[in-house]
């Protein structure tokens, strides 16, 4: 029997994957040909969905992107047996696209179907939670110090420490809470390993339990995906009866479970206390710190919040060892990230790479460049919150540290390209709206500050000369710097980054 791979995934879903399961069972029905359908997750080539995948005597044959008017040529040329066709990719994995990435977290996404225990296993997947179960909680800590794994979710706190800390509490109960409200704009890493591959998740929210001393875990999941909220559930079910999950995890007298909590459907709620405030039933509103959520956390308790990538990058840290992860990388910037590229690009998608390669780099070998094929003009890195980069600063190292000698963020590793048409006064006055919007309300520089922030620009643009202009100018900075210095947490904090590098890069705009 053939194994034709069709992706039960959102972004292979909205370009037709669904209907594609239909049309290709249905054909192979019609022609009596015996073919078994994989829904495996996405590899990340969103420019190259839907991809379908069939396995053959050579290896795995790719076609894309695959619509379901293809599916009659498709069968004639022979693809279950990889036949020549327009869409024939050949071997997906030899694609520069992927041949020139280095997929540590990613290297079971979009291979293996999805929650499948035994296909998880057969690519490693487990081998670092035995490797947990066959060590104490200062061997797994420090595992993850060596390594060098800092928060994936824009933080960059080393994730060592704060494993450290929470295990150092003296407590009745420890938390293990996943942030997985993935609200930025051009981020979507989070929902592709949860779709792709979520028992690597569940491995590494596990492994977290055994070295802090947490028997629960919850999953924060961002309200808009009920798709993922399906394949999680799916995946927890599968682990439980496998014993992966549970009361005496392979008989190791351990037990850890966990949750899926859908989320409040507010940006504000990515933060991690608020992420608290909301799992506890109330409104998503920021917590005062200190107490820090590593020492009175969820409920009052000790309590680990990483995000989905820093999780699911756990498990490979454990298999294969700390040395081998912090391999990758430079300076303190080490491991692996998975960048993801949208906006106006011609191939779009997620890209794992070492830190190091620079954003020019990402753009041009990966991206290919702009989908219009102008000029490009602005990249905004880190989310609605990251700073615009002009075309000369293209050259800045994804880095953590380098990225913040330029004056930006690497936040989440959202990349998203404007081209010359863009109105950067516009995308100023953008991020100003969407702290507004936004904004959970409890500090009044947050709060209030956007709001004026809008109506500045506005009188900026709209100004009748240069000394109206600039007096104008005075104001932003001013609001700008009280807003970045007195906001309670980086909603407010951050929003004058991306505003002010709108500001300095593009002072033009401004004067239309």
């Amino acid at each position: 029997m053939v194994k034709v791979y069709i992706p039960r995934e959102t972004t292979a879903n909205s370009l037709g994957a669904e209907l594609l399961v239909n049309a290709i069972a249905n054909e192979a029905q019609y022609r009596n040909q015996d073919i078994e359908i994989v829904r495996n997750g996405s590899r990340g080539a969103c420019w190259l969905e839907p991809l379908i995948e069939v396995e053959t005597a050579s290896g795995r044959i790719g076609y894309g992107p695959v619509t379901t008017e293809d599916i009659v040529d498709l069968f004639d040329a022979d693809f279950i047996n990889g036949g020549e066709h327009a869409k024939l990719l050949g071997d997906v994995e030899a694609l520069p696209w992927f041949k020139n990435q280095e997929r540590l977290t990613f290297a079971r996404c979009g291979i293996i179907a999805a929650t499948s225990v035994a296909e998880y296993e057969s690519l490693g997947g487990f081998v670092g939670l035995k490797n947990a179960l066959a060590t104490d909680s200062d061997g797994i800590i420090q595992e993850m110090t060596d390594s060098g794994l800092r928060g994936r979710g824009g933080a960059a706190f080393p994730t060592g420490i704060k494993w450290r800390t929470v295990a150092d509490c003296d407590a009745d109960q420890k938390y293990i809470v996943c942030n997985a409200d993935e609200g930025d704009s051009g981020t979507f890493s989070d929902r592709l390993i949860m779709e792709g591959d979520p028992l690597s998740l569940l491995e590494g929210m596990t492994i977290a339990g055994l070295a802090v001393g947490a028997d629960k875990g919850f999953i924060y999941l961002r309200s808009e995906y009920p798709l993922t909220q399906a394949i999680l559930n799916d995946a927890i079910a599968n682990a439980l009866d496998a014993n992966f999950l549970g009361d005496n995890i392979q008989d190791s007298g351990k037990s850890f479970t966990i949750e899926v909590f859908m989320g409040a459907g507010a940006y504000i709620c990515g933060e991690e206390t608020s992420l608290l405030e909301s799992l506890e039933g109330k409104r998503g509103q920021i917590r005062f710190k200190p107490p820090l959520p590593a020492i009175e956390g969820l409920f009052g308790k000790p309590t680990v919040v990483n995000n989905v990538i820093s999780l699911a990058s756990v498990p490979v840290i454990l298999e294969k060892g700390s040395k081998h992860y912090a391999g990758y990388g430079q300076g303190r910037s080490l491991g692996t990230m998975p960048f993801q590229i949208g906006g106006n690009i011609k191939q779009g998608g997620l890209v794992e790479k070492a830190f190091g390669l620079t954003l020019r780099q990402l753009i041009e070998d990966f991206g290919s460049g702009t989908a219009t094929g102008n000029p490009l003009r602005a990249v905004q890195v880190g989310g609605p919150l990251g700073a615009y980069f002009p075309e000369s600063l293209l050259d800045t190292a994804l880095d953590y540290e380098e990225f913040a000698k330029a004056g930006g963020m690497l936040g989440h590793g959202g990349v998203v390209i404007f081209d010359d048409s863009v109105n950067m006064a516009k995308q100023a006055r953008f991020s100003m709206e969407f702290c507004a919007v936004e904004s959970c309300g409890k500090c009044t520089p947050c709060r209030i500050g956007s709001v004026r922030g809008v109506e500045v620009i506005d009188r900026i643009v709209s100004a009748e000369n240069s000394e109206a202009r600039e007096a104008e100018h005075i104001v932003l900075k001013d609001l700008c710097d009280t807003m970045e210095s007195a906001s309670l947490c980086a909603m407010g904090g951050l929003t004058p980054i991306p505003v002010m590098s709108a500001v300095k890069h593009f002072a033009a705009d401004f004067e239309q």
